[in-house]
């Protein structure tokens, strides 16, 4: 855990290069002009700060698609590259040309940096602490800029300052970026998994999570690499093998799924609900069939009842399924995939035998699909291969075994055969993924429902029920199960990978709808009035004399303005890490419903003082109190939100291409909000201004309550599968109406 916590704050030190280059510009372009004349030259003026936001935006339309094909490490070195040339390109900068080039390539490192950060920090991740981490970039980006102030308006106070030099710093951090691009950070495991690198994959995991067995979590990476397909959600019933076979109007026992405790002996199963059972099934405020209001997209309601199910420990910890230490054991015997791991350089008749338990010790057991094939007793009384599910073994003592289990968040990963009679009376046989995810409650044989403490359910009488999202698995091949009936017939990733990223994949109504909500999110961030909340600070502290103040002690004009900014940069960063904490249990939409609201609020407040006449002093009180309140609510919710979201929300095949259109919404956003500020004072004024970004924040709160749904603690696969399974619901009641 510890190994991905580090591997995040290394890669969010490129934000804080962002932030860093953002604030120095702000304060060496009044030099600049200075130098090269430029008071009557406002377009090469305006060129030198916008040529960054360019050369972001350009290397934003192919950053996706090309680090879906290098990887995210590659990626974030050219970053790391781009910003150390940069710094000394404008160090040494003879004329404005050859500044406004490294402003450009400047702009490149900060474009993918922005771009892939959040996606290879979601990417290695654990699910439980996935907000919390990706909040770091929000947080280095503005200790960045904080740094940045204060070493400006150190170097403002000199007899000459040098913008050169101001400049030219930025290649001092850039150069310890570049050391920990090329030698800390691994490569993403899922875009391994996605090019069929197993090895690597599971050795990088290893370090990640700081234990051995990562063979749940790496099957997970290989189910994530599927785009579309039919997705239907079952109830299970989960207990002791002997209570639910006498207790129960169940599925037959060839539908249940073997679960293994870590005590020996201990076996649970889990089961279909194919009747009303005198188990019954709690109804759910936030289920599909009655949402809570009918404006609410479906995916919502769905992604809100599993949040509803948890306990309220939270979800983070789970109450039953981490005390299994194995998930499904494989049946019959499967053939070896000799050439599953391209990369081992072993061949099958190599792999060393199994243990007891299931598991070989040779790093090469990753053939087909990354399960021992351990049989039981009980096993092999049955005469139908379907009878059970598979579950993947677990390696050491029981605790390390409770910790392994699962894939996060209380869900855990199965795999089913199943085999169906045709209208024609053949027999079809075909393999189905399970995703299970506990319910919050736990229950006796007669049907009560009531809340138990975590880990006190594993009682003789006690069952647990569970939701489970059932689909195709990613890598299964109709032609594979044909020839080995037995088992799963998975295809080697490297083949899936083959295809690669497709534009028609986008057209998948779950990546679309994911789409919807991605641009949205960045398109209503750029709006909401950060650029001109920023726009005006420096005016009204100026007019609570914070500029007077500062002339008094022999600070001029160009330093207090630094000063200031500095001062408001720095009052963010404990709202941030206010935010850390919450992210991963108030949870992303919480956050933005609690936080829009106080920006609308704070964005009106301004508008009143800018209307209302008023005391100067009780003026600048108020609107200073306002702005910071909007700057501390900012930063703990629509600052880093967005690009959290927008990391989580897309499959492994097309998650760079999807976060490159939504960087690329951002970046002309930006464009667009920022020069067309100017233009929109002259027109309606300050007050005006401030109005339009009010409406746009009675827009976005509508928008978040209606279309983005809660992901905290969910596996990016199980997000996306969410996704998938939502836009079809929502498409379903369009054609019902």
């Amino acid at each position: 855990m510890s190994g991905a916590v580090l591997v995040a704050l290394a890669a969010a030190f490129g934000n804080l290069l962002q932030g860093w280059d953002n604030a120095t510009i702000a304060g060496a372009v009044l030099y600049i002009k200075k130098e090269f004349n430029l008071h009557n030259e406002p377009t090469i003026e305006g060129l030198v700060v916008a040529m960054s936001l360019i050369g972001a935006t350009l290397i934003t339309t192919c950053s996706g698609p090309i680090s879906d094909w290098l990887g995210r490490r590659p990626m974030l070195i050219i970053s790391s590259i781009c910003y150390f040339a940069s710094g000394l390109i404008m160090f040494w900068s003879p004329n404005v040309y050859v500044l406004l080039l490294a402003r450009l390539l400047d702009g490149f490192g900060v474009g993918l940096a922005v771009t892939l950060v959040p996606l290879y920090i979601s990417e290695t991740a654990p699910s439980e602490i996935r907000g919390l981490l990706n909040t770091f970039p929000q947080f280095t980006g503005s200790g960045g800029m904080f740094l940045s102030y204060c070493m400006v308006f150190g170097m403002s106070l000199m007899d000459k300052p040098s913008w050169r030099l101001m400049l030219g710093v930025l290649s001092l951090p850039s150069l310890v970026y570049l050391l920990l691009t090329v030698f800390f950070l691994p490569e993403s495991p899922r875009w391994l998994v996605s090019k069929g690198r197993m090895l690597e994959a599971k050795h990088v995991l290893q370090q990640l999570r700081g234990r051995e067995d990562v063979s749940v979590e790496l099957a997970l990476l290989v189910e994530g690499l599927g785009v579309g397909g039919e997705t239907s959600i079952e109830e299970y019933i989960i207990g002791p093998d002997d209570e639910l076979t006498n207790e129960y109007d169940l599925a037959a026992a060839k539908d249940q799924i073997k679960l293994y405790g870590p005590e020996e002996g201990l076996s649970w199963v889990a089961r279909p609900v194919t009747s009303q059972s005198s188990l019954g099934l709690a109804s759910r405020q936030g289920s599909i069939q009655h949402p809570i209001s009918p404006l609410v997209d479906p995916l919502v309601t769905l992604f809100g009842s599993v949040h509803e199910k948890l306990p309220e420990t939270g979800s983070m910890r789970s109450i039953i399924f981490p005390t299994f230490g194995s998930m499904f054991s494989m049946l019959g015997n499967q053939p070896r995939n000799e050439e599953w791991d391209e990369e081992s350089g072993v061949q099958g008749d190599e792999i060393s035998d199994l243990d007891d338990g299931g598991v070989a010790e040779s790093d090469n057991d990753l053939h087909s699909p990354l399960i021992s094939r351990q049989t039981t007793s009980m096993d092999k009384d049955m005469d139908a291969p379907a009878s059970y599910g598979t579950m993947l073994s677990m390696r050491g003592n029981a605790e390390d075994q409770a910790g392994s289990a699962g894939i996060g968040g209380g869900w855990q990963l199965a795999w089913k055969y199943i085999e169906e009679e045709g209208p024609d009376g053949t027999k079809k046989g075909g393999l189905k993924r399970i995703y299970l995810h506990q319910d919050g409650a736990a229950g006796s044989k007669r049907g009560s429902l009531f809340s138990l403490p975590a880990g006190d359910v594993l009682e003789g009488s006690e069952f647990i029920r569970a939701s489970a999202l059932v689909s195709q698995p990613a890598l299964y091949s109709k032609g594979l199960l044909g020839e080995h009936p037995i088992g799963p017939a998975m295809v080697h990733p490297a083949e899936a990978a083959a295809k690669g990223p497709s534009w028609r994949d986008l057209l998948e109504p779950g990546v679309r709808h994911a789409l919807v909500v991605g641009i949205g999110l960045q398109v209503l961030q750029q709006f909401a009035g950060i650029n001109g909340v920023l726009y005006y600070t420096p005016q009204i502290l100026e007019q609570a004399g914070v500029g007077v103040l500062l002339s008094n002690l022999g600070i001029g004009s160009t330093s207090a303005s630094l000063l200031i900014s500095g001062v408001t940069t720095l009052l963010m960063l404990p709202c941030i890490a206010v935010a850390m904490r919450l992210m991963d249990i108030s949870g992303r939409r919480s956050l933005l419903l609690c936080t829009i609201p106080v920006l609308l609020i704070s964005l009106i407040i301004l508008i009143l003082a800018n209307v209302i006449k008023m005391d100067s002093v009780v003026h600048a009180a108020i609107s200073t109190a306002s702005v910071i309140v909007y700057f501390c609510c900012f930063v703990m919710g629509f600052g880093p939100i967005p690009n959290i979201l927008c990391s989580e929300i897309f499959p492994t095949r097309v998650r760079g291409l999807c976060i490159a259109i939504c960087a690329l919404t951002f970046w002309i956003c930006d464009i667009i909000v920022t020069y067309s500020l100017p233009v929109m004072l002259t027109s309606v004024g300050l007050a005006g201004v401030f109005g339009l970004y009010a409406v746009v924040c009675f827009i976005s709160w509508i928008f978040v309550f209606l279309k983005v749904p809660e992901t905290k603690a969910m596996p990016l696969e199980v997000i996306t599968e969410f996704f998938a399974l939502g836009a079809r619901q929502q498409a379903s009641i369009g054609k019902d109406r």
